[in-house]
């Protein structure tokens, strides 16, 4: 990808991997530019969601983020919370953030997943008026969804290491009920 290719791929969208009746939703923050350029959640060889998401037993083995429309296979899917692609994260505003937080919370009322997994505290924190929330299960709900806050997975957040980010989901995985599905094989 060239430096161009990602430039153009600023302000642009990628679609959500969502359905009915999911398991967890996952929800970035924003996408980034190469997500942007690719139409894939969390493509930055860097970004550590996909190999959570496998050490933590969601998935049998390591995806791709060009395989995230098997996620629904597994009760999984992906959104943001702001829809536009950056660079980084920290060029989005809280208006922008609390607006896009409205709309999460819309979506999460419409599809009903049983978890939605929002992937930044500081992110949720804005997006939903939660000072004081942490990593974790919150208290909060979204009609019967609960929620669950993660570690930021982008290769930029140093305080998590790929081995406490998929001690996280793990736990997540746990409280939704979902068996582990790490070493179970690839269904055909």
């Amino acid at each position: 990808m060239t430096p161009q290719e990602l430039a153009a791929a600023r302000d642009k969208t990628v679609p959500d991997v969502i359905d009915s009746g999911l398991k967890v939703l996952f929800c970035g923050i924003n996408p980034g530019l190469l997500s942007a350029a690719t139409g894939h959640h969390f493509a930055r060889p860097g970004n550590r969601f996909w190999p959570a998401l496998h050490a933590s037993g969601f998935t049998p083995r390591r995806l791709t983020p060009a395989e995230q429309a098997t996620l629904p296979r597994y009760g999984l899917g992906i959104t943001n919370v702001a829809a536009r692609a950056s660079a980084r994260a920290d060029e989005l505003s809280q208006a922008e953030l609390r607006d896009g937080g409205e709309e999460l919370r819309q979506r999460v009322l419409r599809y009903a997943p049983q978890w939605l997994a929002v992937a930044g505290v500081t992110a949720y924190r804005t997006a939903f008026g939660e000072k004081g929330a942490r990593i974790g299960r919150q208290e909060r709900m979204i009609g019967d969804t609960r929620i669950w806050v993660l570690p930021n997975p982008s290769g930029l957040n140093a305080h998590w290491t790929p081995v406490t980010i998929a001690e996280e989901f793990g736990r997540l995985r746990t409280a939704a009920g979902l068996p582990s599905l790490e070493g179970a094989g690839e269904e055909s």
